[in-house]
This record gives C-alpha cells, structure tokens and sequence, in this order.
C-alpha cells in the first residue's frame, strides 16, 4: 500500500523568497517554490518582481540568461520585456504586440514585499490577492540589534508540520531531553496566532553550582509563511522562523536570529552564540528535522491528554488551504 505522507496541498500565504541582501539591483536568479519553477530580479529603482520562470512566448527560462532592463525583465530568447506586474512592455522585433499584452499580464507575477531584511512571496494556488499583510518586527528594522545569524535545512516536509511543533508539548521532553515545558497562554485572532509562555531554568555556573532564572517564550505567528519568536532567558534572541514550501512535500526552513548589540567577544556576545546553537542543535531543530523528514501527517491522530492543543491548532491552520486540500480533522480529542 501507497502511504501518502502529507493529505494537503501547499497553504498560502506570505512565504520567504530570499533575504534582501541575496538580491542586488540588476541581479536575475532563478527560484523553485510553490511547486513552481519562478525567477526573481531587481530592477534599477530597487523593487524586486518576482514572476513564472518560464516566457509565455516560446517557453525560455528567464531565470537562466535573462537580463534587467530598468524595471523590467528581458528574456534570454527573444528578449520580451516584462514588468513586475507580468505585462508583457516590449518586443523589440515586433511591429504590433499582440493585443492580449495591453489587457492583461501574460507572466504571472507574485506579489512581493521587503520587510525584516526579508523578501516575502504572497502565494495563493487560485491566484486571490493578497488578504492580509506582512508584520513587521522591530529587531530585524530598528537598531541597537546584531547584524543577523542565519541557519538552514532542506528536508522533506511542511509549513504546518513544522508550525505544530510549538503546542506538541509532551515532545519537548522526549526530543529535546527538556523537563519542563510551561504550556502558557494562547490567543487566536483570525489569521494570527499569539502565545506567550512564563517559566524558569536551570543554569550551570563556572563554579560548579547552578542558578534559576526566570524565562520567556513569546510567538506569533501570522500565516502559513510568517512566525516570529523573542526567547528571554541569559539573554533575548529575536528569531524569524521561515518556512518556505518548495514542493507540497519539501520544504526549506530558515532561523534568522538577532540579538541585542553588544562588543564582539563579550560575555553577552558569546551567551548569545551559544544560544542560538542550542536553538538550532540537536537540543533544538535538528532534534526536530530527522522525526519530520520520516513522518506521515495523521489527519486524524490518536490523541491523550499531555500532548498539547495540537487540534486547536490545526483548525487555525486549515484556513490556509483552499477547498479540497484541507485534512479534516477530528472535532474533538
């Protein structure tokens, strides 16, 4: 018997394409997300487009070989002209551009906006506008933060498998050898999701003898694509958990974290470090990423008591399907 691994599509919503600084004005890289193949460019005035990859002239990928003209995006073959918003602007053999050009965009174009040092991809399988907006997070904007760390894996996978993780508690213990892990407050508001959690930790001094400091895990996540973590404990790391679905089951996970500035080399600055490897490491995601490499979805899991809201949580996530791609879940544990 063939096992299907993950009974949905690809949610929508805003979805990490790049970081800014990975895309420079006159640059043209070729993409693969959404199931698409895509192609990404900067024009001269610094917006960034993002469009199918393939011309809808004679099928070239403008990925490989295409070139900025302005604002616009020449193909490699016959060197069509496109604008950001997929209207075709220019042939430059042509006598008459075909009259579809004038009425509608003829390479599908994604909307694309440019907030915390991140380029964000809005992605809808029926092609719907955008419904809501990308947050934006004041340590990856404002200064007094660190220039950013960057971690990343590739493995077969999903957005709502990794988003689950958070209110899944009773594996905190078992994969990540954590003893206690507070289940804290959660609110839901539409197509945000906030929880806040207050707890305490054991640290080892270089003494030999232990300390208790109190501790804090605040998230929110406002999406499929967009989730935002401030951990509070030795020091404050900033996380930008980035998720992007690359096929519906592959995906490409990104930590972008930032901390508050400090010297080079000192205590603080190396608290943080070590920080962000243990969020990272085994005690961290890569604790996570060989369970959910293997892992089925179980649309309709037997459940007990200690395993978190994780059915709380699915009926906020399901909205992010469109009709038809949606697991449907039990109504109750």
């Amino acid at each position: 018997m063939v096992v299907q691994r993950f009974p949905m599509g690809i949610p929508f919503g805003w979805f990490f394409v790049s970081y800014s600084d990975e895309i420079a004005v006159g640059e043209v890289k070729p993409l693969h997300y959404f199931g698409r193949d895509l192609v990404i460019f900067r024009g001269e005035s610094g917006d960034v487009g993002l469009l199918d990859a393939y011309c809808p002239h004679l099928g070239a990928h403008m990925g490989h070989g295409g070139t900025v003209d302005g604002d616009k995006l020449r193909c490699p073959f016959h060197s069509w002209a496109f604008r950001p918003d997929g209207f075709c602007v220019d042939i430059p053999y042509a006598k008459a551009i075909p009259p579809i050009t004038k009425r509608e965009p003829i390479a599908r174009p994604y909307p694309v906006v440019e907030k915390n040092g991140v380029v964000w991809a809005w992605y809808h399988p029926d092609r719907i506008e955008p419904t809501f907006d990308v947050i934006e997070h004041a340590p990856f904007t404002e200064s007094g933060w660190s220039a950013p760390v960057r971690r990343f894996w590739a493995f077969a996978s999903n957005p709502q498998e990794i988003a689950e993780n958070g209110v899944d508690l009773a594996h905190f213990e078992y994969v990540h050898k954590m003893e206690a892990v507070p289940e804290g407050k959660t609110a839901y508001d539409g197509h945000i999701r906030r929880s806040d959690a207050q707890g305490e930790r054991v640290i080892s001094l270089p003494d030999g003898t232990t300390k208790i400091i109190p501790s804090s895990v605040n998230t929110i996540q406002n999406g499929a694509g967009q989730k935002f973590t401030q951990l509070k404990g030795v020091v404050t790391l900033s996380l930008m958990v980035l998720a992007t679905p690359v096929e519906a089951d592959q995906v490409e996970l990104r930590f972008c974290f930032t901390f508050p500035e400090t010297p080079e080399g000192s205590p603080e600055y190396k608290a943080a470090l070590i920080a962000i490897e243990y969020t990272c490491g085994q005690s961290g995601v890569e604790g996570d990423i060989p369970i959910w490499h293997n892992k089925i979805h179980r649309a309709r899991p037997l459940l007990c008591d200690g395993d978190g809201p994780i059915l709380r949580f699915r009926r906020y996530f399901e909205q992010f399907y469109t009709e038809g791609d949606t697991p449907r879940q039990m109504a109750a544990v």
